[in-house]
């Protein structure tokens, strides 16, 4: 099976060019199964239930959220009721939501995990730990498995790649809104990219008007971060899985350029 897992959408500019381009890459790509990161869906920060139910309706299958997750006030009962969005799997127990979810495709069950990384941020349960747990005790050996390991640094994406390898079908980086160039199955079946990319404005500071982040940058005065409208893409890579063994046989990074949609669309 084929699958797309989408970067961080940033904004409406976010949420519009996923609108308008994932139906292009589900033809072009023939994905089966679609996973995005919406934690920067709501004005770059959390994302509220009308939100989600518009990316659900655009052809999510499954919403990751991250270190935003609470920032609006509305959402806690939306992940109670919701099973088709995920919070991080490694926040403490009693917070609201669910931190993995299965759900059926063409292709039989899918099942995405979110995690948070405690590098750089703040001190969250142990992400390896919790997925042992998981592994151990809630997810069919075999199955395809898709993690998004929001986290800071690079290196504690990659360490979580080399561990899950051979055990999980991908694991996907989010969080630095930067795409990196080293998409790969790793050496036991596991396709694994370091940070997605983002899905918003790269005439921006990962998604945020250029000039109130440089004022910010240059005097250390507080400002409002206005999302950033311009130079809008779609970021996030596609995997061909195996969906009887889980194995990853390919992953490919994808890019998508509002302005050539729009071309295309008219």
């Amino acid at each position: 099976m084929q699958i797309l897992m989408v970067g961080d959408i940033v904004g409406s500019p976010g949420r519009d060019v996923f609108k308008l381009g994932v139906e292009r890459l589900k033809v072009q790509h023939k994905a089966d199964f679609v996973v995005v990161n919406g934690e920067n869906a709501a004005g770059g920060r959390g994302i509220t239930p009308v939100l989600a139910d518009e990316l659900f309706a655009a052809g999510a299958d499954v919403i990751t959220l991250g270190d935003h997750t609470w920032d609006q006030k509305d959402i806690q009962s939306y992940l109670n009721r919701e099973a088709r969005i995920v919070r991080p799997a490694n926040y403490p127990p009693g917070c609201p939501g669910r931190g993995w979810t299965t759900v059926n495709s063409a292709f039989g069950p899918v099942t995405v995990v979110a995690l948070i990384g405690r590098v750089f941020m703040t001190a969250f349960d142990c992400p390896y730990r919790t997925m042992d747990a998981l592994l151990e005790k809630d997810i069919r050996p075999g199955s395809v498995v898709l993690v998004d390991i929001h986290a800071e640094a690079t290196s504690e994406k990659t360490v979580m790649g080399r561990y899950l390898d051979g055990r999980v079908s991908c694991v996907a980086g989010t969080h630095t809104h930067v795409q990196t160039s080293d998409a790969r199955v790793l050496p036991k079946g596991t396709a694994y990219i370091t940070d997605l990319g983002m899905t918003g404005s790269r005439d921006s500071a990962i998604g945020r008007d250029l000039e109130s982040i440089t004022r910010r940058m240059i005097t250390g005065m507080p400002e409002a971060f206005k999302v950033a409208k311009e130079d809008v893409v779609l970021e996030g890579a596609v995997m061909d899985v195996d969906h009887q063994s889980g194995k990853a046989r390919a992953i490919e990074s994808v890019r998508l350029s509002m302005a050539v949609l729009k071309q295309k669309d008219g």
